[in-house]
């Protein structure tokens, strides 16, 4: 068990997991709401029928895999972050992320990627700044923490960016450490976050940030393929924390 210090240096060292270099533009996309409508049938019958109400539409859960050279992790993309979610998929879907680098890696803490600027980038390049020309609207949900394997938005940080609006492609995942009840009771007064029994069960059992959450957008999680991320976490990394051994991705759809 990591002590509260130890958590306290990853605490700084997370104002630092930003996205760098987004071009600053209104985002379109609204937020989708599921509804229930009610069709009245009306049958010119002398028996009168009853008034029939659909069944509200059963949204799928769309899974994703990310491959590496170390192996290939599998996560679902929340629906309740929709504007997230979409935008993951139409990337994913363009090819966006293929031959992207894991260009950010901090060990007990997270990994980083999805710059286009790291595809074939030279082994001194700066990492970090690239994206797409529009940021995401925050989706921050109490119910979705930032424990092992959650899938989470990069941004600018705060002085830049005070509405915390997500890169448009830079994501990163969940290592962490797990975290004793006294230790997240401090980060919860702190972010005045409230967590569920289960949540702190989730944390004392298989550990995470909790310094993240409300403060960056989960709109994931990895399901499968956790010994990936330890191993991803694991690479020797130089300057700015890149893997000094180059660790590309991909990233499909799965259709079912």
């Amino acid at each position: 068990m990591k002590s509260l210090f130890s958590l306290g240096l990853m605490f700084i060292s997370f104002l630092f997991l930003t996205s760098c270099g987004q071009q600053s533009s209104s985002q379109k996309e609204q937020k989708a709401e599921s509804q229930t409508e009610t069709i009245s049938a009306v049958v010119e019958q002398a028996d009168e029928q009853p008034q029939q109400t659909e069944e509200p539409e059963v949204l799928k859960v769309q899974k994703v895999i990310i491959s590496t050279s170390l192996g290939s992790m599998t996560a679902i993309l929340y629906n309740e972050t929709p504007i997230h979610r979409d935008n993951f998929i139409k990337l994913a879907k363009e090819g966006y992320y293929d031959g992207t680098l894991f260009h950010r890696v901090i060990k007990n803490f997270m990994v980083q990627g999805g710059d286009p600027d790291s595809r074939n980038a030279k082994p001194d390049q700066h990492l970090g700044v690239g994206g797409p020309d529009y940021t995401l609207q925050a989706e921050f949900r109490p119910e979705f923490i930032h424990k092992k394997g959650a899938l989470a938005a990069a941004r600018k940080g705060d002085q830049t960016n005070p509405e915390k609006r997500s890169s448009g492609s830079q994501f990163y995942i969940v290592q962490g450490e797990k975290v004793n009840q006294a230790e997240l009771s401090n980060f919860a007064a702190r972010g005045g976050i409230t967590y569920s029994p289960d949540q702190i069960k989730i944390y004392e059992s298989i550990g995470g940030t909790p310094f993240l959450d409300q403060q960056y957008t989960v709109f994931g999680e990895v399901i499968d393929g956790f010994e990936v991320i330890d191993k991803i976490a694991n690479v020797q990394t130089g300057a700015n924390n890149r893997p000094v051994k180059d660790l590309k991705m991909t990233v499909k759809l799965i259709d079912e």
